[in-house]
């Protein structure tokens, strides 16, 4: 069997492959697409071009492919079209697994980020491939730019409330990809993924103290403060406005929920919060 792994030398593409092959996966059975070839030149596995918005270079990455790791764009907007080329392509080549890295609660979230992963699941739905749907949570490693803010000010403000996120390392979701990507049995399931456990923003606070060494206290802003702030910072409105909707999101539980499941199919604990942090640092 011979793996694609797309967005390979993004941060959680570099992490599939080397769990696959941490897993037991012959590096020559995977393959790592990229825009810039170059910059997959440390990852040990054969690197060929591929290019979300270039049809042709997703079909020739895609010769004597079996399954594939289809890691969603960064490209907020864009998304969709460039799914859709990717599950094009891998309908026509006959693929036997398409995993997808999705969104939590994907086809029922009101969370800003949540439709583009939607209509991507649909697509895929649509195309008939036999695909695995991992709805990602939020990666502990989103947090490093809040981290050193709050290292400098002391402060971590967000308009989150009491909001909870289950985060996890991109370590522990990668691992997650590889074992549906290496296992047979995932085909047609929709795994819903976060970490053990569901913190608040005052415990972040809390973990952030402790990595950093100095007092960092949680300041909850109202939509019009964070908006205010955000706008002091310099940031366009576009900018704010999902920064925003992304905050009201996660302050209405779109990022709470975990089950155990992402720990059950890795075979250990997820990574807890301060040690997500600290190796992010």
């Amino acid at each position: 069997m011979t793996t694609l792994v797309t967005g390979a030398t993004g941060n959680l593409g570099r992490l599939i492959i080397a769990s696959l092959i941490e897993r037991g996966a012959d590096p020559q059975s995977i393959v790592a697409g990229a825009r810039d070839v170059a910059k997959g030149a440390d990852l040990g596995v054969r690197v060929v071009h591929l290019d979300y918005a270039d049809p042709a270079s997703i079909a020739a990455a895609l010769e004597g492919v079996d399954s594939v790791a289809l890691v969603s764009g960064s490209e907020v907007g864009q998304r969709v079209a460039q799914h859709q080329a990717v599950i094009d392509a891998a309908k026509t080549a006959g693929i036997t697994k398409l995993v997808y890295t999705s969104a939590p609660k994907a086809s029922t979230s009101d969370l800003v980020l949540a439709p583009e992963h939607k209509a991507t699941e649909e697509l895929i739905a649509a195309s008939g491939v036999p695909a695995v749907i991992l709805r990602n949570n939020w990666y502990t490693e989103n947090y490093v730019a809040d981290l050193r803010r709050a290292a400098e000010t002391g402060v971590l403000a967000a308009g989150v409330g009491e909001g909870r996120v289950a985060s996890a390392s991109r370590k522990d979701f990668a691992d997650a990809a590889a074992v549906v990507l290496l296992e047979d049995g995932h085909i047609g399931q929709v795994y819903e993924l976060g970490g053990d456990v569901a913190w608040s923003y005052g415990e972040l606070a809390s973990a952030m103290s402790e990595v950093s060494g100095r007092p960092v206290a949680y300041q909850a802003l109202t939509a019009e403060e964070q908006s205010a702030a955000l706008e002091a910072a310099g940031l366009d409105a576009g900018t704010i406005g999902f920064v925003v909707a992304l905050d009201a999101g996660i302050r209405g539980g779109a990022l709470a929920d975990t089950d155990g499941t992402l720990a059950r199919l890795i075979g250990r604990s997820t990574t807890p919060l301060v040690d997500g942090l600290r190796a992010a640092a």
